[in-house]
This record gives structure tokens, C-alpha cells and sequence, in this order.
């Protein structure tokens, strides 16, 4: 099944960077779900697989940056 996001989620893809979610594929009980993202340093539009998919920080829900993401970005800088 295919939902379309709207509002698109912003989030972090491990590996590609910051981006928004605009839609999530679900093939069911056997797999994991399906970020469609657009990346946004780059344009790119990548599935990413749920254990590849980070929430972003949000001060206001009081959730910090994942260790998860912040060793991301610090591996696309180099």
C-alpha cells in the first residue's frame, strides 16, 4: 500500500542526510516500510528502509538528536 504524506515528515535517511518524507510504501508484515524521501542537500529521492530512517529533532516534543544522526552527519561531512 502507498500513503501519500501530507504534510511531508521531515526526517534523517543514515548514510543520505536531512530530508522530507512524502509518502511511505507498506508491503506488509514480512517487510519493512518504505520512506520515499527527497534529500534535501541533494534532490535525491531515495526508499529508505525503515531502520535506515531517523526522526529529526524537535525541541518542542523534547526529542534530542539521535546518536544514530548525529554520527551520520558527521560521516557526510568527512
Amino acid at each position: 500500500m502507498f500513503s501519500q504524506l501530507n504534510p511531508p515528515i521531515p526526517l534523517h535517511v543514515l548514510g543520505k542526510g536531512d530530508g522530507q518524507a512524502i509518502g511511505m510504501i507498506d508491503y506488509g508484515p514480512e517487510h519493512n516500510l518504505l520512506w520515499i524521501t527527497a534529500i534535501d542537500a541533494t534532490g535525491e529521492i531515495w526508499c529508505a528502509p525503515n531502520p535506515d530512517v531517523r526522526m529529526l529533532r524537535n525541541w518542542s516534543m523534547g526529542r534530542p538528536e539521535s546518536m544514530a544522526v548525529r554520527a551520520s552527519k558527521e560521516a557526510l561531512r568527512s
